[in-house]
C-alpha cells in the first residue's frame, strides 16, 4: 500500500505584507519612544552656565528632574510636590539600584530647590545625580 505524496507547486511569491506591517509597528513604536525621551530636555528652563561644562549623553536609565523658576519640580512632563518626588525616586532605585539622575534646575531658581533635589536623592539611595548646565560662559 503505497501512499502518494502530491509534490505541490512552491509559492512562487512571497507576501510581504506581513513583513511591511511589522516594519512600520516598529518605526511607529521608535519615533514615539523617541518623543518621550525628548521632553525631558524641552521643558522651558534656562541652565545656568560653567566654564568646563561637557555635552551630556543620556542614559536610558536616567532621571531628568526639571525645577522650573517657580521651584516647581517636573519628572516626565508632570508636576510633583517632594514627597511625590522622593516615592518616585525610591521606587525607581528599588527597580534599578544604579539609578542615576540629571538636576535641570532653571538658573534663576533659589538653590534651596536644587539642595532639595539633591538631598531627596540622597534619602532615596541616589548617590550619582548631576545638575545640567549649559557649556556657554
Amino acid at each position: 500500500m503505497a501512499v502518494k505524496i502530491d509534490k505541490g507547486r512552491a509559492l512562487e511569491t512571497l507576501s510581504l505584507t506581513p513583513l511591511i506591517d511589522v516594519v512600520f509597528l516598529l518605526l511607529v513604536f521608535f519615533l514615539v519612544a523617541t518623543r518621550f525621551a525628548q521632553e525631558e530636555n524641552e521643558l522651558d528652563v534656562l541652565l545656568p552656565s560653567a566654564s568646563k561644562a561637557q555635552p551630556m549623553v543620556i542614559e536610558p536609565q536616567e532621571l531628568t528632574i526639571n525645577i522650573q523658576n517657580s521651584g516647581a519640580y517636573f519628572v516626565g512632563g508632570k508636576t510633583v510636590n517632594q514627597q511625590e518626588l522622593l516615592l518616585l525616586l525610591t521606587s525607581s532605585v528599588l527597580n534599578n539600584p544604579s539609578q542615576t539622575v540629571v538636576i535641570r534646575a532653571d538658573q534663576r531658581v533659589e538653590f534651596v530647590f536644587v539642595a532639595t533635589a539633591m538631598d531627596l536623592c540622597n534619602q532615596a539611595g541616589i548617590f550619582d545625580y548631576t545638575v545640567a548646565t549649559s557649556g556657554e560662559m
